[in-house]
Order: C-alpha cells, then sequence, then structure tokens
C-alpha cells in the first residue's frame, strides 16, 4: 500500500488551483473571483455526480451508455413531483426541515432512476455487450424513448424546480457573494466522491467488481456471480445519475425532458479528461469543466460555448490517455 501511495502521479490535482489562479488577474477583482470560483466547483461537483455513474459504468464494465441521460432527466421530474407534496417543508424557514424534504426527493429519484437503469440493462443493455459502435446507436435510442415517456407523464413544458427557502441567497464574504445552496453542492459531491473510492478499494464488493474486471473467469470459478455483480453497478450508475439530475434541476431551478441530453456533452468531456473510467480523473475532469465555464461565461461569453473543448484538448495534448487513465483500457 505504501508502494502504491509513493507512485500516485499527484500533478494532475495542481491543475484546478493551477487554472484558479491563472484566472485571478484575468478576473482582476478578488470578490468577483472569488464568487465565480465557488460557482464553478459548485458546478463541477454536480457535474461530477452525473458523471460518476457512467464513469462507473464504463470504467467497471466497459459499457458506453449514451443513454445516461435520461436518468439525469428522471431523477429531476421525480424530484419536481415529491417536492411538489412536500410543500410544507420546502417553504418553512428552517434549514433542517428543508433538508427533511430535500433528502426523500434524492433517494426517491436515485430509487426510480435505479430500477429503470434495471430495466434499461437488461433489455437494452445486454444484448449489445462488447460492441461499442451497437451501444452508442441503442442507447441513444433509449434515452429518445424515454424523454418521450416523460413527456407523456409530466408534459412537454419546462416545469419550475425551486429551492428550498434556506437554500436561496447567498453568504457574504467581505464584498463576495457566495451562494448557499452552491456550498450544498459542493458538500454532496465530496460525499458522493469518498463513497465511490471507499466502496471499490476498501469493500469485498468493490474489490471483486475491479477483479472481476481483470479475469472475469477467474471471479466466476471462485463461485461469485460477476455478472449480478456488474448489474448492481449499472443500477447505482443510473441512481447517481438520478441524483445528479436533482442537484442539476435544483441549480438551474427548471427542468427539461431534454436536461439530459443537453448535459450529456459535458458528462463525456469529464469522462474522457478523467481517463475514460477513473473516479479520480473523474472528479478534477469536472472541477476543471465548472471553474472553466464560469470563469470563460464572466470573461468572454462568446466562447464560453467552446472553452470546454479547447480545455479537453489541452488537456489531452498533455496526456493523450487522459489524467489518470484505467490501465486495462
Amino acid at each position: 500500500m505504501m508502494k502504491l501511495k509513493a507512485d500516485f502521479d499527484w500533478k494532475p490535482l495542481a491543475l484546478v488551483p493551477a487554472l484558479a489562479l491563472l484566472a485571478l488577474p484575468a478576473v482582476g477583482s478578488p470578490s468577483t473571483w472569488l464568487t465565480l470560483t465557488v460557482a464553478g466547483l459548485a458546478m463541477g461537483m454536480i457535474v461530477f455526480i452525473i458523471a460518476s455513474g457512467l464513469t462507473l459504468v464504463f470504467g467497471l464494465m466497459d459499457v458506453l451508455n449514451f443513454g445516461h441521460g435520461v436518468f439525469i432527466a428522471l431523477g429531476a421530474f421525480v424530484a419536481t413531483t415529491v417536492l411538489a407534496s412536500m410543500g410544507g417543508y420546502t417553504t418553512a424557514d428552517s434549514l433542517w426541515l428543508n433538508l427533511m424534504a430535500l433528502l426523500p426527493a434524492m433517494l426517491v429519484a436515485m430509487a426510480v432512476a435505479g430500477a429503470l437503469g434495471w430495466v434499461f440493462e437488461r433489455l437494452i443493455i445486454r444484448p449489445v455487450y462488447g460492441m461499442h459502435l451497437k451501444q452508442i446507436l441503442i442507447t441513444m435510442g433509449g434515452m429518445i424513448i424515454g424523454e418521450e415517456m416523460i413527456k407523456v407523464i409530466w408534459g412537454p413544458e419546462q416545469i419550475a424546480l425551486p429551492l428550498p427557502e434556506s437554500l436561496r441567497g447567498s453568504f457574504i464574504l467581505g464584498e463576495a457573494a457566495v451562494e448557499k445552496y452552491r456550498l450544498l453542492a459542493v458538500l454532496v459531491g465530496l460525499a458522493v466522491f469518498a463513497a465511490m473510492v471507499w466502496t471499490l478499494n476498501r469493500t469485498k464488493v468493490g474489490l471483486l467488481v475491479r477483479a472481476g474486471v481483470q479475469d472475469r473467469e477467474m471471479v466466476e470459478s471462485l463461485g461469485y456471480r460477476i455478472r449480478q455483480l456488474f448489474i448492481g453497478v449499472f443500477v447505482v450508475g443510473s441512481a447517481l445519475a438520478g441524483l445528479g439530475g436533482v442537484m442539476w434541476g435544483l441549480y438551474q431551478q427548471t427542468v427539461l425532458p431534454q436536461m439530459g441530453a443537453q448535459v450529456n456533452v459535458l458528462i463525456f468531456i469529464v469522462i474522457i479528461i478523467g481517463g475514460l473510467g477513473s473516479t479520480t480523473g473523474a472528479l478534477i475532469g469536472a472541477l476543471l469543466v465548472g471553474l472553466m465555464a464560469n470563469y470563460t461565461g464572466f470573461l468572454a461569453p462568446k466562447v464560453a460555448l467552446f472553452s470546454n473543448i479547447a480545455l479537453m484538448v489541452a488537456i489531452l495534448l498533455w496526456r493523450p490517455q487522459g489524467v489518470y487513465p484505467v490501465t486495462n483500457r
């Protein structure tokens, strides 16, 4: 274990503070820079939560799921229904009551997205394991069908998803304004990252899944049902997408049936920067994407749409396989 720590490459971790420091002289005002930085970190953490599910599925199962966006949208729409039924909690001027409304909304969204993920794996993914081109085509078709089903249930129009009362507004730090919800997003993102790393590296299930990726026949010869473990990975990945959908919907304060497809581009940029399956790499990629989007949106709004593609190109010129490439890719 000591050897692993000694061999760990710390250079990619410096990219996030380096980008933030490079932006400071361009932004000029320290208070504006602080506001943009916290906003960027919060956006990055939400994108990481969304991307973490797909990172698991691709990194451990080698499945290119372009239908990941449907789980994001479903989670957001489920949250609108749950929070609408708890109006007394969301409008109360009490943080604990607001969190008591948010927690069930997140859990129900994760459960529904996870259940859809189980169906998605059995009906759509299972016939195309090992066939990447077919995976791309069939999962995109699955996302289109999922979006249409969301329109049937909730309608095609945009739906408001307002923040609970105590999470509105900002903390004032000197001349900088830091939104309360964005701090919560950072905490939730860190909790998801810690849980993923601990599960994959410190639990028997995580070790079995990683061993199954390397040598499936060996794990099955020991009596473990690796297919069931992989199905569990897909369900967990879908549930995390549902949680990310709730966080993104609250971040935007509106939800659309197409919201998952709109976020898909950011997700794949994050995964490519991270190294196609690396959890730590996905976190770094998401934070870089969030910071870049906020800095360029403030400094040069007309190029903001292309800034993250430019970021990805720059990272790949430095490390063509991403910041933390998965060794078995």
